[in-house]
């Protein structure tokens, strides 16, 4: 028999139980495009508590559209391990490297969830926690509370790390600076996105992928964003190769 209130219960007994899992973890994650997904699978996959949090209901950040709505994203050779790894199908063309853009979301998703690595989606980061050690956590609230406008108090969770993985806006790193008054930067702001050159952006993203402020972590568009780079366009090796370059920083401290 099929009780309705039976399926309630099994809905919000088991992703409550599953969120207070993971309210202390070691490594928290803002942003589910694709280098917090690449990070959350390599953390994960080394025996990291990996909690991922996106705003959206649909995690994969801009990859989805690939290019201008036309769904292929380009990967450099240097990057090629990593499609491989998260069995990435692509075409090779002109030592670039093709794949639709919608399996590559898919599989890198699946890849960081089968390695471990939790994803809750629809909750933003609203504010950090602070400590005399350095960041220590994220305050949370629903992404759907925030867009109306509600006063309504958020709660938080724990981590030893922190990764803002949130794209151009950086969020992370723009509260912090508001709430820390300094990052790790030349200006000790964020030095603001700059217009697109993939050939430099290419390899600047994994540059720029490191400790901002003590305990956090800066990947993907973020990192360029807060270190006054360029952007890349939908060429997206550095985004996937500064995912694991920052889950190998943690990896390092853990």
């Amino acid at each position: 028999m099929i009780d309705e209130i039976e399926i309630t219960k099994l809905i919000v007994k088991n992703a409550i139980d599953d969120f207070l899992d993971n309210l202390e973890i070691d490594v928290a994650i803002a942003g589910g495009g694709p280098s917090g997904l690449v990070a959350a699978k390599y953390l994960a996959e080394n025996n990291a508590r990996v909690a991922l949090f996106e705003r959206k209901l649909s995690i994969g950040g801009g990859m989805w559209g690939g290019g201008m709505l036309f769904p292929r994203i380009v990967v450099q050779r240097e990057a090629k391990e990593i499609l491989d790894e998260f069995k990435i199908r692509y075409k090779e063309e002109n030592d670039k490297f093709v794949a639709n853009s919608i399996e590559s979301v898919v599989k890198l998703a699946s890849k960081a969830i089968d390695s471990g690595a939790k994803i809750f989606n629809g909750i933003s980061v609203e504010d950090v926690i602070i400590r005399d050690t350095g960041l220590s956590g994220f305050v949370l609230n629903w992404s759907s509370v925030l867009v109306a406008k509600l006063h309504v108090d958020p709660l938080a969770i724990r981590s030893e790390f922190c990764i803002d993985a949130t794209g151009h806006s950086a969020e992370i790193c723009s509260i912090v600076q508001r709430k820390a008054g300094k990052l790790n930067t030349p200006t000790g702001e964020i030095e603001g996105e700059k217009s697109m050159w993939a050939e430099k952006s290419e390899t600047l993203v994994v540059e720029n992928t490191r400790e901002v402020y003590s305990n956090l972590y800066v990947t993907g568009m973020a990192a360029n964003a807060v270190f006054g780079s360029p952007r890349m366009g939908p060429i997206f090796g550095g985004m996937l190769l500064s995912g694991k370059k920052a889950a190998e920083l943690i990896l390092e401290r853990l």
